[in-house]
């Protein structure tokens, strides 16, 4: 028979084959072979560390569901206030039609994803812990581990944001052992993670070479703990707060320090940068190339390189052809609503509640990031002008817009036509072909950005307002707006503000509308602009509603834990399901 630790190679080789085919970072460059031999896997730092690599998949990416065709062409922008799925209007996140415990549209798969991971991380600690490559040189191996702790953490800080408190699994299980394992409160689960992350800094480099670009740093440990800790403070898990009706201890966090504890969190990055400016950005042009390739505001990314998509060879994997509008041979899959883009200011910091902005000339005088992170109507884009309009009496090929839905085109798929009437700029490399590749542009996962906005907010919730209005304008400032002078909720209000603009379409907004407890951003009507073309040319635009986002109870602050997982064990699942 064979003993538990071959069974635990065996079951991890069989993980390294799949995730390395399935893997599309070349940074990370995994070797594997068809046969393995223990002592060989074991025997260096150099073999463990290939071990390791793959676990970096784990991190996420351009796709929110790599194992869905859809899902691996646009992320959790869909489902959150920033936009939505566009293509035939469809409602794959179910959002519109809610979760349930045997459907959660995408974030199906969520749970066994993270689980996977979880596991592969767990049988390389065991594994590397009785290595030979341990005995040969140990502080190498205790890095490799730190490295993976800090992967295993990241997971668990992901598990925690979706489903709420989960069981704390250090180990892999054999098949004799009790799988029935109970789920650990929210409390323990943010304890657990800000324990590991600590242990991992403390041996992790500060910083990495060019060639190393996307491992784990001390500072990006720290940045994990920083966004880990903010969360945990926020409304949704304050006890006299948090809206669930049983179970509560898997939703709230009672540390009377942690609104200090987050601030100190994101501080001590902050003290390891200088407390620095932010590159600067002068114009739209230069803050929209911020998100195309490395540079010193990036804590940790998920690097790419030069010759594959975020799928493998899957051209339709990138934000060049998946955001792009139907003119240009675009998806537009990824829709920003009205309501969001109203968020973005005018030039001078007033807002567009203020009598600056014109709801006839809605894209005059904008500031800097509207014009670098939106597509619009009129935007100059690949050598010519965004047009979404359709003429005014019927059809016509000569005056319907070339990214509108006319049906009088003969290029383009008029389903990928923009029902909000935007689409997303961001992260879009205008100097490559549509389908091309931009080398090393990375997919964003810590930015200092963050964490000044994560320091702004810890700040001003312990009412240290000055403070906090300083980081606040590092990031505002570099946008080109006036320095924020607020105090109070209307500071906060700031603070929020500058996070769903700075920090768009980069996975955050999903997740800080429901710690904010804002339940009119989780359930509002879409709101988009028709655009009609008259015979003079001119266009005029039309609100209306695009679809309606129900939000009737607070079951949808969480996803359910898949239904089949509850079946077979006595796991609690979650409120309201």
């Amino acid at each position: 028979m064979k003993n538990l630790k071959n069974l635990k190679l065996e079951y991890l080789f069989a993980l390294l084959l799949f995730f390395t085919v399935n893997s599309c970072d070349e940074d990370i460059e995994i070797e594997v072979t068809s046969a393995f031999a223990s002592d060989l896997v074991l025997s260096t730092p150099e073999q463990l560390e290939l071990l390791l690599l793959s676990t970096y998949n784990s991190t996420d990416s351009w796709g929110m569901n790599k194992q869905n065709w859809w899902g691996r062409r646009f992320n959790i922008e869909i489902a959150s206030f920033e936009a939505k799925f566009n293509f035939n209007n469809l409602d794959l996140a179910r959002e519109r039609a809610g979760w349930t415990a045997g459907n959660a549209g995408l974030f199906n798969n969520k749970w066994g994803q993270l689980w996977t991971y979880v596991r592969e991380a767990n049988l390389f600690l065991e594994l590397a812990q009785d290595s030979q490559a341990m005995e040969q040189d140990p502080d190498a191996v205790n890095q490799l581990i730190a490295e993976m702790r800090f992967l295993r953490a990241n997971l668990y800080t992901k598990l925690l944001k979706y489903y709420g408190g989960v069981p704390i699994l250090t180990r892999t299980y054999a098949l004799d052992d009790d799988f029935d394992i109970p789920r650990n409160t929210y409390e323990e689960c943010v304890d657990f993670i800000v324990s590991e992350l600590d242990a991992a800094a403390a041996l992790l480099p500060e910083t990495r070479p060019d060639a190393e670009l996307g491992r784990a740093t001390s500072m990006a440990a720290l940045a994990v703990k920083s966004r880990t800790l903010l969360y945990a403070a926020s409304d949704l898990h304050d006890p006299a707060l948090a809206p669930q009706t049983s179970n509560k201890e898997l939703y709230t966090y009672s540390n009377a320090n942690k609104w200090q504890d987050a601030a100190n969190a994101a501080k001590a990055v902050i003290d390891m940068v200088g407390g620095r400016d932010l590159i600067t950005t002068p114009s739209a042009t230069a803050y929209q190339s911020l998100f195309l390739t490395p540079n010193q505001d990036m804590i940790f990314v998920r690097p790419y390189g030069g010759s594959l998509f975020d799928y493998g060879t899957d051209a339709n994997t990138l934000w060049d052809k998946t955001q792009s509008p139907r003119g240009f041979d675009g998806w537009g899959l990824s829709t920003p609503t009205h309501n969001y883009v109203l968020e973005y200011n005018m030039a001078d910091g007033t807002t567009t509640s203020d009598a600056g902005y014109d709801p006839l000339d809605p894209y005059t005088g904008r500031e800097m990031r509207f014009y670098a992170n939106i597509n619009y109507q009129g935007a100059e884009f690949r050598g010519r002008a965004i047009d979404y309009s359709l003429a005014a009496d019927t059809p016509n090929a000569a005056l319907d817009g070339a990214d509108s839905e006319s049906l009088a085109l003969d290029f383009g798929n008029f389903r990928h036509w923009s029902r909000t009437g935007y689409h997303i700029r961001k992260f879009q490399d205008e100097g490559i072909p549509i389908t091309g590749i931009s080398a090393k542009r990375p997919y964003i996962l810590y930015r200092l950005a963050e964490i000044y906005l994560n320091y702004a907010e810890a700040q001003a919730e312990l009412g240290n307002d000055a403070e906090a209005r300083i980081y606040l304008n590092k990031v505002s400032s570099r946008a080109l707006q006036p320095d924020i002078t607020a105090g109070g909720t209307e500071l906060l209000e700031a603070i929020k503000r500058e996070r769903r603009v700075e920090l768009a379409f980069e996975g955050h907004n999903f997740f800080d509308e429901r710690r904010w407890m804002n339940e009119p951003h989780l359930g509002m009507d879409i709101i988009g602009l028709l655009w009609t073309k008259h015979p003079d040319l001119s266009v005029t635009s039309t609100e209306y509603t695009v679809a309606t986002r129900p939000w009737t109870d607070s079951r949808m602050y969480y996803l359910p834990i898949p239904q089949s997982e509850i079946d077979r064990s006595t796991l609690v699942q979650n409120d309201g399901y």
